[in-house]
């Protein structure tokens, strides 16, 4: 009997254990599912946390930066991929006692050309840091060399970089990006938005090998765009070493030339010198990067000549035989002359010896407000709206009353200020027989009207006129060209400083118009503050205007009109 109640003890007692332990392990797996429902439903936001931040990254899709091109799709800006190399210093210095012999470092050091002193240093600098460059930008042809080294601590990342094949010959055009990649000069600048597009940003997730198993745009991706300017990368580069060259020969402080295709307003090369380098800008001061061709004003001077006598002949007020007295007068005390002394001129005279006083005689017989129209419709008053950054202009004709002497002054150029964009768009509109064409910086596609400002019986006339101006004994004798016939005007003007000063230094400039017969190119020539004692345009820019206009009509295969003297 005993031995049965100790049998059923036993039993009991093991049977309360196991129950017991049940109990645990039940209570253990409610506890675990309360756990389990915690985490995933009523508070699952801790452990999405943690999971994101090893398996979820948010990237930047970045855009290769659009291409700005020539005319004729010449690259004028482009991106490369480069390399640069980074260095993380906790891992190179456990081995830095052994730097000075290693081959691979070595190598590494002639390939980047610096010296390894200069790199052991510059890592004993950044101790504690664990990301630090090395170098920038290099080719990745040396990239893939210094990685197959494979020296501990050492990394190579691609890159992107702004290149610009024609370097000094159009960079206050192109301009230049930021190492960021943003523009900040130039055309670079203007079209920022259209060259980036937009990067996209994605949301993604990797697996533990760096597979990506989730993709989830955040922001969709707009492509970048190329741009095509007038352009003309062959013409540019030819008026820039002929500008180049008469600029150190005259030994200028600088020179300006525009040149613009007369039927549709194009501007095929826009050029300054001195110049700088965009691919390399540290090394050059500030006032190279401006671009002086929209950015300086100069006193118009005689190169506006032509437009007084279109207005007069518009009006009747002369014809093409009138005569004027030109002999030296005064407005109240002030003597209005000429260089050279001429009784009587004709009105092809007045504009091939550039006479002051025989224009200024014919301009006061004009109406203030008709004469300032002409001006006004040439666009002398408004900027060209090329869209180029830091373009200037003075506002001249908004004075109510104007006194003779003002008026005089105001028909041979002296009085108010202009761009040479703007004397650009002056010449371009009498070139196409006073159709008003807006110069474009961009490649015109589609061929526009244009606007009639002036008739083109008139502007024939002053262009037969101003075609004489090249010939033998005018003052643009020097601009002509052989087997061509070529309508131009010289000029010479004081430098103002502070904008109301004149000081002893001058500018010499020639605007022309070839052929004459059938205009399809002109050109402005700008040379600021010449010396070897020469200052005036006939002298100074009138050669380098025929020397550049001569070649580009031969390069672009423009028929001869001329039969030479």
């Amino acid at each position: 009997m005993k031995i049965i109640i100790f049998h059923l003890n036993i039993k009991k007692f093991f049977f309360s254990r196991f129950f017991i332990l049940y109990i645990f392990i039940l209570l253990a797996l409610i506890s675990l599912i309360l756990r389990i429902i915690f985490l995933q439903i009523i508070n699952p936001e801790p452990l999405i946390y943690q999971g994101d931040r090893q398996t979820l990254k948010i990237q930047k899709l970045l855009n290769i930066r659009g291409m700005i091109n020539d005319r004729l799709g010449s690259p004028l800006a482009i991106t490369v991929i480069v390399h640069s190399i980074v260095v993380n210093p906790n891992i190179v210095l456990k081995n830095i006692n052994n730097i000075n012999n290693n081959l691979c470092w070595k190598a590494l050091s002639n390939k980047i050309s610096i010296p390894l002193k200069k790199i052991i240093l510059h890592i004993n600098n950044h101790k504690k840091s664990k990301f630090i460059y090395l170098t920038h930008h290099i080719s990745p042809k040396i990239g893939i060399y210094i990685k197959t080294l494979k020296i501990p601590g050492i990394t190579i990342f691609k890159e992107i970089k702004r290149y610009y094949p024609l370097g000094n010959i159009a960079s206050q055009l192109v301009g230049f990006t930021n190492i960021d990649g943003q523009g900040i000069e130039g055309i670079e600048k203007i079209f920022n938005k259209s060259l980036t597009g937009i990067p996209g940003i994605r949301k993604i997730r990797q697996n533990k090998k760096g597979q990506i198993i989730e993709n989830i745009p955040l922001i969709n991706q707009s492509q970048p765009h190329a741009i095509t300017l007038s352009i003309d990368k062959k013409l540019q580069t030819l008026i820039y070493n002929k500008l180049k060259i008469a600029v150190k020969h005259y030994q200028a402080e600088s020179g300006t030339a525009i040149l613009t295709k007369i039927k549709t307003g194009e501007i095929l090369a826009i050029v300054n010198n001195p110049s700088y380098n965009p691919n390399d800008i540290i090394s050059y001061p500030n006032h190279y990067i401006r671009n002086k061709a929209i950015t300086d004003l100069f006193e118009a001077g005689s190169i506006i000549k032509p437009m007084v006598i279109m207005k007069a002949l518009q009006e009747n007020i002369i014809t093409d035989n009138s005569i004027i007295n030109t002999q030296p007068y005064y407005i109240k005390k002030h003597l209005i002359k000429d260089i050279s002394y001429h009784k009587r001129l004709n009105i092809t005279e007045i504009i091939k010896k550039s006479s002051n006083i025989g224009v200024s005689k014919i301009a006061l017989s004009i109406p203030m407000k008709k004469l300032s129209d002409i001006y006004n419709q040439f666009g002398l008053e408004e900027v060209t709206n090329i869209g180029l950054i830091g373009e200037r202009k003075k506002n001249f004709l908004h004075k109510r009353k104007w006194s003779n002497f003002e008026k005089a002054k105001f028909s041979f150029g002296y009085g108010f200020m202009i761009t040479p964009l703007q004397l650009a768009q002056l010449y371009t509109t009498i070139g196409s027989y006073g159709i008003y064409h807006p110069l474009s910086i961009l490649k015109v596609n589609t061929l526009h009207i244009g606007t009639t400002i002036f008739s083109k019986k008139i502007t024939k006339k002053v262009l037969n006129i101003m075609e004489n101006v090249t010939k033998y004994s005018g003052n643009g004798e020097k601009s002509s060209i052989n087997g061509y016939r070529i309508a131009a005007k010289t000029g010479t003007a004081k430098k103002i400083v502070f904008q109301k000063k004149h000081i002893n230094q001058y500018v010499s400039y020639t605007a022309g118009i070839a052929p004459a017969s059938n205009p399809q190119f002109a050109l402005i020539v700008i040379i600021d503050n010449p010396k070897k004692r020469k200052y005036y345009g006939e002298k100074v820019s009138a050669p380098i205007f025929s020397s550049i206009m001569q070649k580009i009509l031969k390069d672009m295969k423009i028929k001869k009109d001329s039969i030479n003297k």
